[in-house]
């Protein structure tokens, strides 16, 4: 009979024997590192608080919770770990049952929903219609600010959708798949206007400034 770390590593479609895998399935099996590790096991520890009994009745095999973790671990390993701790989240709030794989993985695709990121094409229009001062306008998130800054302010005013939409959809995806990553975008922030602005002396001023320098220095 197969101990669980060699069913695990079948299912991983790694034989027991150390066959040397294909390319794809190393880097697949070096991604899952510590962080996926430790969300998997969060996962599993907010899964069996939220549905006790129901977790337990699933998982009563001595030794199936630890498979479980290895297979769901092979499944979500290319959604980043922030994904999947608010895709966990997410899951336990809406569902009665204990939710399945399949769900989990529906919920980490829909990532973007999971960052209040808005769609593209929300996104593009949220852009051009973004009035003067940019930064000062009150963005759905941040990753749409940026995307239309790298698109450029004058090419959404004054190119035709055609041209523009693609470049700015590119520019999207990229703010939006460092968000899923777990990258903070932090619009910029002007500084604040200081509470007195000096006056500038006017010429007679300055001429009584300069005479009283002299007198006290005896120049």
């Amino acid at each position: 009979m197969k101990s669980i770390d060699q069913i695990a590593g079948l299912i991983a479609g790694q034989s027991v024997a150390k066959v040397k895998a294909p390319v794809a399935e190393r880097a697949n099996a070096s991604a899952a590192g510590r962080d996926h590790v430790d969300a998997i096991n969060q996962l599993f520890a907010e899964l069996e608080l939220a549905y006790h009994n129901q977790f337990h009745k699933a998982f009563a095999a001595a030794g199936s919770t630890a498979l479980a973790k290895k297979y769901w671990l092979a499944a979500l390993v290319e959604f980043s770990p922030e994904v999947i701790r608010r895709a966990t989240r997410l899951v336990v709030q809406n569902n009665q049952f204990l939710p399945s794989l399949a769900t989990m993985v529906a919920t980490c695709e829909n990532g973007q929903v999971l960052f209040g990121l808005p769609t593209a094409e929300a996104a593009y229009r949220e852009a051009c219609l973004a009035p003067e001062p940019k930064h000062l306008h009150k963005w759905s998130h941040a990753a749409v600010y940026f995307a239309a800054q790298a698109t450029g302010w004058f090419a959404l005013a004054n190119d035709v959708q055609s041209a523009v939409l693609p470049l700015f959809e590119y520019n999207y995806a990229q703010c939006c798949r460092r968000v899923l990553h777990g990258e903070t975008l932090e619009l910029p922030v002007i500084p604040a206007l200081p509470e007195t602005v000096p006056v500038p002396l006017s010429t007679e001023d300055n001429r009584k400034k300069l005479k009283a320098l002299r007198a006290q220095f005896d120049l």
